[in-house]
């Protein structure tokens, strides 16, 4: 049985792990965890996420190596996730990684931690992101090199990184089949720029707006023709229950850095 920890179990993204867990067979929630300061310690889980077990209660992220969880799941903020991590690697504790809006440090930290722990990490744990991963480099290996690349992403009002995680591993991936430095062809704002768009260039396009969970389009155009390849994700449920999966995979493996490629035997 794969007893599962979560961090940040009260936020969105903790609560639709929780239910992903009661719905995928042969897991169950070892812990609920939240920061040690939170007003909801010690309360049951079940008054926010009905589908909870109704014994289970909300515990210190302090304490998690207390409890029966072998594997860890974290989609909680930068710094909270480096704080999870170290706690993961004291504990020898496999740990998948969700986290978004991370910079080259934060990165450095998780890559040093999997030569300890194995750990799933991913910008998106959609079984149709992965796919689509996969989609853009064929697009981005077999189409001409006149084609413009664009990338467009849309997210609830309340997403805070902007271009989102999962647009950036859209955008990697296309550079890594082109043989392109992204963080050089990337372009987050055209605005000073007073010529036409160059097509070794990878343009963002961002929308925040109301609910919507997560919707992300690859453009590749030319003249007379464009192809879209699109993924619109309506549940939270979609990623949560993608991260369940990688945390079933991931328990048994040796220490390492591994990708939702891996999970999915795409690698």
């Amino acid at each position: 049985m794969d007893k599962i920890g979560i961090f940040g179990a009260n936020g969105r993204m903790g609560l639709a792990l929780i239910e992903a867990c009661t719905l995928v067979s042969g897991t169950e929630i070892a812990a609920a965890a939240v920061r040690s300061n939170s007003q909801l310690l010690s309360t049951l889980v079940i008054n926010k996420q009905p589908c909870a077990p109704k014994e289970l209660s909300f515990s210190d992220e302090a304490e998690v190596h207390n409890s029966d969880a072998n594997v860890l799941i974290d989609f909680t903020l930068p710094e909270g996730m480096k704080r999870h991590l170290n706690l993961a690697v004291l504990h020898n504790l496999p740990m998948v990684i969700g986290t978004t809006g991370l910079n080259d440090d934060d990165m450095s930290e998780i890559k040093a931690a999997a030569k300890h722990i194995p750990i799933v990490f991913a910008r998106n744990f959609s079984v149709g992101v992965t796919l689509l991963l996969d989609l853009v480099q064929t697009a981005a290996t077999k189409l001409a090199d006149e084609m413009d690349i664009e990338i467009f992403e849309a997210h609830h009002r309340n997403k805070i990184d902007a271009p989102s995680g999962t647009a950036l591993a859209i955008g990697e991936a296309i550079a890594e089949a082109k043989g392109w430095d992204h963080d050089a062809v990337a372009r987050y704002d055209r605005t000073p720029i007073e010529q036409a768009k160059s097509q070794n260039e990878i343009g963002y396009s961002v929308l925040r707006a109301g609910d919507i969970v997560g919707e992300h389009t690859a453009y590749f155009a030319t003249m007379g023709e464009r192809l879209e390849l699109t993924h619109k994700a309506t549940s939270r449920l979609t990623f949560a229950s993608g991260a369940v999966r990688a945390a079933k995979w991931l328990r048994n493996k040796p220490n390492g850095l591994y990708s939702m490629q891996d999970v999915l035997g795409l690698k």
